[in-house]
């Protein structure tokens, strides 16, 4: 039988006596300490025994809602703070089936069986709310409905790119319009015929002291303001000859806009491919390479159709798939880069610009960049600030999981940029780059197009492997045409900006932001761009 005790402590704290509860006089003296107890220490004991309790009830509030009501209070403190304390986790409080129909196969789940899930998260809360059901259901009802939004989001993505691939793949009706007006004019009118350049000023077209730029393009508005551009912002206009290429049917109007739009003193040639000796005599390497392309593209990769049904690959290979067959990847102003030394036999250096650039500085400078004895001076598109765009390397274009691939190339190489690059003809001449650009254009078809998915620039990156000079990235801003993170007072800080993208500044699919970049080179109150309601927007 156990007694009631007395406990008795001394107003000093120097004794703690413990008596019998009738009143005997023995007693048990304990002696604390020899040193004296603040009361401030006291003070701050009380402190933290509040502060400790008010924890365990916050602990034990925690358990009581996950369902643990049977756990005590010391239990609760001890089961939370013990593993922490010996580095161990906690057992999961999630009962085991919800893991096993989350981690379930969809397509074991019969579509037709399968519970008609919520459409939103409100609608599924509350009918979890109303029905009350157990773990099972819960999970299959909360994976139905992930399963469903994760179907329609896929098919609203592969839709969304499909029509961007229509729309960048298409003619605006507007700029068909202006080639259709301009080859009527140089039919017409002798001033839409007049002689590119003038017959004093021939001469010049293969005079190294004279900036040479070239622009190969079909698209006679993007054309247009390249080269206005190009001679807006120059130091010195009359230094500067820009070399137009173009096609046969495109030769008339181009050659059209730039008799009646002259930008004196600039010197502007165009020619059309038909012109060059070299390549209508023969076989074009390049020329046959794109027709058994063309070819192996529309046999082994379908049309647009065939890419779109397709019910198992992610979205973005399908926009990657779709991007392929788009008309500028199988265009020859794609190509025609890797014959500048043929197309420009008597010139050292020229400049070389796609059609969806703006010039916002004087480029003269470039041409006192010293290339080392390289043969492409580019911006390397692996350093900068922008991740989204500035973080190309050769596994972002090569196909590293073929053999030839990586027996050959180094997946982590920092990639470079078309679009505005320096061609030392006279260092290209003394190469192979030409020959190796064919040869792997064939390897390629060889491979069932298995060595990269587009564009000219994987081959070119093979090309003129161990011949680029980078340059400061001042000279070359890119992806306006597919990202719309870059500013406009970013981009005026940039000497030359690039569209490359779908999103071109002359589609409706432009980024309305960027645009004005672009179209500030327009002359809207032309006749011509009047007539065809050619838009700043």
């Amino acid at each position: 039988m156990i007694k009631a005790m007395q406990l008795h402590i001394s107003p000093s704290l120097r004794h703690v006596t413990v008596l019998p509860a009738k009143g005997v006089k023995e007693f048990i003296k304990v002696k604390v300490g020899s040193k004296r107890l603040s009361y401030r220490m006291v003070f701050y004991c009380l402190l933290f025994l509040t502060f400790l309790l008010r924890f365990v009830f916050v602990l034990t509030a925690i358990d009581t809602i996950d369902g643990e009501r049977k756990c005590s209070t010391l239990g609760c403190l001890g089961k939370r703070i013990g593993p922490r304390i010996l580095g161990k986790r906690l057992e999961s409080t999630v009962p085991e089936v919800i893991y096993q129909v989350l981690e379930e196969p969809s397509e074991q789940i019969d579509t037709q069986t399968r519970p008609e899930s919520p459409q939103t998260l409100e609608e599924f809360i509350a009918e979890m709310k109303n029905g009350r059901p157990d773990a099972k259901t819960f999970a299959v009802k909360l994976k139905a409905m992930v399963t469903q939004l994760e179907e329609r989001t896929r098919t609203a993505k592969i839709q969304e790119y499909l029509y961007r691939h229509v729309a960048s793949s298409s003619i605006p009706k507007q700029l068909h319009c202006l080639a259709l007006k301009l080859a009527h004019e140089h039919s017409t009118n002798s001033n839409a015929r007049l002689q590119l350049p003038s017959p004093e000023l021939v001469p010049a077209l293969v005079d190294n002291s004279y900036f040479h730029f070239v622009l190969a393009s079909d698209n006679i508005l993007a054309a247009s303001v390249v080269a206005s551009s190009l001679v807006q912002n120059f130091n010195r206009p009359e230094k500067i000859v820009l070399h137009i290429i173009t096609d046969r049917k495109t030769y008339a109007p181009m050659h059209a806009w730039f008799s009646l739009h002259p930008l004196t003193p600039a010197i502007i040639e165009v020619k059309g491919l038909h012109h060059f000796d070299w390549f209508t005599k023969g076989k074009v390497p390049v020329m046959e390479a794109m027709e058994k392309d063309q070819k192996a593209r529309s046999q082994f990769r379908g049309g647009s159709s065939a890419i779109v049904a397709n019910k198992t690959e992610k979205p973005k290979i399908i926009a990657a798939k779709l991007q392929a067959l788009s008309p500028k990847y199988n265009s020859l102003m794609n190509h025609i880069r890797i014959h500048l030394p043929e197309l420009f036999p008597s010139l050292d250096k020229v400049v070389f610009l796609d059609d969806d650039i703006v010039v916002q500085t004087d480029l003269s400078p470039l041409w006192d960049i010293d290339m080392n004895g390289k043969v492409n001076g580019a911006v390397e598109t692996c350093r900068g600030e922008d991740k989204y765009v500035m973080s190309k390397r050769f596994k972002s274009y090569l196909n590293f999981s073929h053999p030839l691939i990586a027996k050959h190339f180094d997946p982590s190489e920092c990639a470079w940029a078309y679009g505005m690059n320096i061609f030392d003809l006279e260092a290209w001449r003394n190469t192979n780059i030409s020959r190796t650009y064919y040869y792997w254009l064939q390897q390629n078809l060889m491979s069932d197009l298995s060595l990269w998915q587009l564009g000219t620039l994987p081959p070119g990156l093979i090309a003129f492997h161990g011949h680029v000079h980078p340059i400061n990235p001042f000279w070359h801003m890119l992806g306006l045409g597919y990202q719309d993170n870059t500013t406009i007072a970013e981009a005026k800080t940039a000497g030359v900006i690039h569209f490359n993208g779908r999103a071109k500044p002359w589609l409706d699919i432009a980024f309305p932001q960027l645009r004005p970049l672009w179209t500030k080179y327009v002359n809207f109150s032309d006749k011509l761009i009047k007539s065809c309601h050619i838009r700043a927007s």
